[in-house]
């Protein structure tokens, strides 16, 4: 997120929205679940004259999730059903497999979860951009809101990022995230 710093001295673009404690949410992150259909994609469906369905990711994630993973934190797609291409996505982004959540019951597969891998609302960042995905937010302990999310799912976000669904959520979040950890320069001095 780059542009103006906030009162934490985390750089934040001009048209993003950071509330008040949001860097102090970011320092406890441990885990970030992640919508797939308007966070990773821009929501659009294509399909080809043989009916054939296929959207569009964008690779700057690919960088963010790498960023996430190699600083120790988890990271899983919760959507209501993953897609051969969910799958390939989570192949690039390097999302292991057992990470890959379906449930249109959003909230009961996050503590089914929380049971089987032993972590809290405390400890996870929670990424929508719809209705489906309001109690998510308002549970995770950090809820993130694409800049072209729906204006419940950014009302109730701590973060709103510049980037729009599909043009690099993941790699904004995952910047914010591991700068208000200290982590960011550790991972940066990988590609210096």
């Amino acid at each position: 997120m780059g542009g103006e710093g906030n009162k934490d001295g985390i750089q934040v673009g001009g048209k993003d929205m950071v509330k008040e404690g949001a860097v102090e949410k970011a320092k406890k992150i441990s885990f970030v679940i992640v919508d797939i259909h308007g966070v990773l994609t821009d929501n659009t469906l294509y399909y080809t004259h043989d009916g054939i369905k296929s959207e569009c990711f964008s690779l700057h994630d690919r960088l963010g999730f790498q960023a996430l993973i190699q600083s120790g934190i988890k990271v899983a797609f919760l959507t209501s059903k993953i897609s051969r291409a969910d799958e390939q996505m989570a192949k690039v982004y390097g999302v292991p497999q057992e990470f890959l959540w379906s449930s249109s019951a959003k909230m009961a597969k996050l503590d089914e979860k929380q049971k089987e891998l032993g972590f809290s609302d405390e400890d996870f960042c929670y990424i929508g951009d719809e209705m489906i995905d309001l109690g998510m937010m308002k549970r995770a302990k950090l809820s993130v809101a694409p800049s072209n999310a729906s204006s419940e799912a950014k009302e109730i976000a701590d973060i709103v990022t510049e980037a729009e669904g599909g043009k690099g959520v993941i790699r904004e979040l995952a910047q914010f995230i591991l700068k208000s950890q200290g982590k960011w320069d550790a991972f940066l001095s990988n590609y210096l």
